[in-house]
């Protein structure tokens, strides 16, 4: 009888200790010492199903039965994590435009140095701006009807708000054209660098726009650059000078309605945004052309000029039409991206190495004084790209 009390009384003490092990967790500390220590019921309940042994290897890595607590500054990770990847979109975004950037003026030296080749023994800028619009349209078109790209949706609506964006740019386009007809390349791109002056004066006066103190002193040096370099142009002509300020101003229109264009439009990207402009522009400037030049001018031009140089001049025809369709093509697409102040920047830097290219290839003489016009301009340039941003 006292044996199976004993072994009772045994029994209850086990359940007693097992009892006790679902609400006391063992905890080491520093110094290889152990001590026990409440644990609350709601963390450890599940752990009454491991072995004692399990219990401890638990409770001393700090888990409970359901796994590992998370740690306290988890919140600051994800932060810093949504960080990490809005910084690394935005390198990739610009990194993209930069290249863009580059292509574009590549392609751009390449367009002006055949085009003024074309001028120089074909003078026929109203038919060389026409040729220019009627090969990008027809690449575009090929491309849509090839299933290259696809066709963008429009309607009439769509038609209706580019048309004073194509007027824009078919008049700034042809100027541009006559000017480089009438002087040197260089000159032309050096007047024209003062675009961002013409982009700063037309917003704040049409569209009431705001600019810092420090856009308009940055103006300066590209106003006074551009007059220095004018005022010394050793092939000065007063109707290229005209072309270029007109082209100047145009643009900086186009180029402000076409991203109120394309912000409207958001599912046309900016490589159909510019097809259907140079379509638009092509039946605007079409009778324009046949009316100051004529089919008979043109006749009598091209046998002079083939007589004189062969048939070099048809390739060269075909490529300043083409070149100036994709420079035009990627710019838009830059267009797309940024600004358009800061479109007009990166315009304006282009002419930096459409100036150095054309004065290597055409043996553009220059005088110190209007070189160091040029460079003021640019410098001023780079000061309002700074300013304005």
């Amino acid at each position: 009888m006292s044996m199976r009390t004993s072994s009772s009384n045994k029994n209850k003490l086990l359940k007693s200790l097992v009892s006790a092990s679902t609400t006391l967790s063992f905890s080491p500390f520093l110094g290889g010492q152990s001590s026990l220590h409440l644990a609350p019921r709601h963390r450890n309940e599940a752990l009454v199903k491991l072995t004692p042994a399990s219990r401890i290897v638990a409770q001393a890595s700090g888990r409970g039965a359901a796994g590992a607590n998370p740690p306290e500054n988890t919140p600051n990770l994800k932060v810093d994590e949504e960080k990490a990847a809005k910084q690394n979109a935005a390198d990739a975004s610009k990194l993209n435009i930069g290249m863009k950037f580059a292509v574009w003026w590549s392609l751009n030296v390449v367009f002006n140095i055949y085009n003024k080749k074309v001028l120089n023994v074909y003078p026929f800028p109203w038919l060389t701006s026409t040729l220019s619009l009627a090969a990008g349209s027809g690449i575009m078109l090929i491309s849509w009807a090839l299933k290259i790209l696809k066709a963008p949706e429009v309607d009439f609506e769509f038609w209706r708000s580019l048309a004073p964006v194509a007027l824009a740019h078919t008049i700034g386009h042809v100027a541009a054209t006559i000017s480089m007809s009438k002087v040197a390349v260089s000159f032309t791109h050096i007047i024209k660098s003062s675009e961002p002056a013409f982009s700063v004066i037309i917003q704040r006066i049409v569209f009431g726009d705001k600019f810092p103190y420090q856009v308009y002193l940055s103006l300066l040096p590209i106003i006074g650059g551009c007059a220095l370099a004018a005022a010394t142009e050793l092939n000065f002509n007063m109707t290229g000078f005209t072309g270029a300020m007109i082209s100047n101003i145009f643009f900086v229109f186009r180029n402000i309605f076409s991203k109120k264009g394309m912000s409207k439009s958001k599912k046309m990207g900016g490589m159909n945004y510019y097809a259907c402009l140079s379509m638009m522009s092509l039946v605007f400037l079409t009778p324009f052309a046949i009316a100051v030049e004529g089919p008979r001018a043109w006749t009598a031009g091209w046998q002079a000029a083939t007589l004189a140089h062969g048939d070099q001049v048809f390739w060269w025809v075909v490529a300043q039409s083409v070149f100036y369709h994709l420079y035009n093509q990627v710019s838009y697409m830059s267009l797309d991206k940024i600004s358009p102040l800061t479109f007009s920047v990166g315009n304006t830097m282009k002419r930096v190495t459409v100036i150095v290219s054309s004065i290597i290839m055409f043996n553009t003489k220059v005088s110190p004084i209007n070189a160091v016009g040029a460079a003021i301009a640019v410098f001023g340039t780079f000061l309002y790209s700074q300013c304005a941003q």
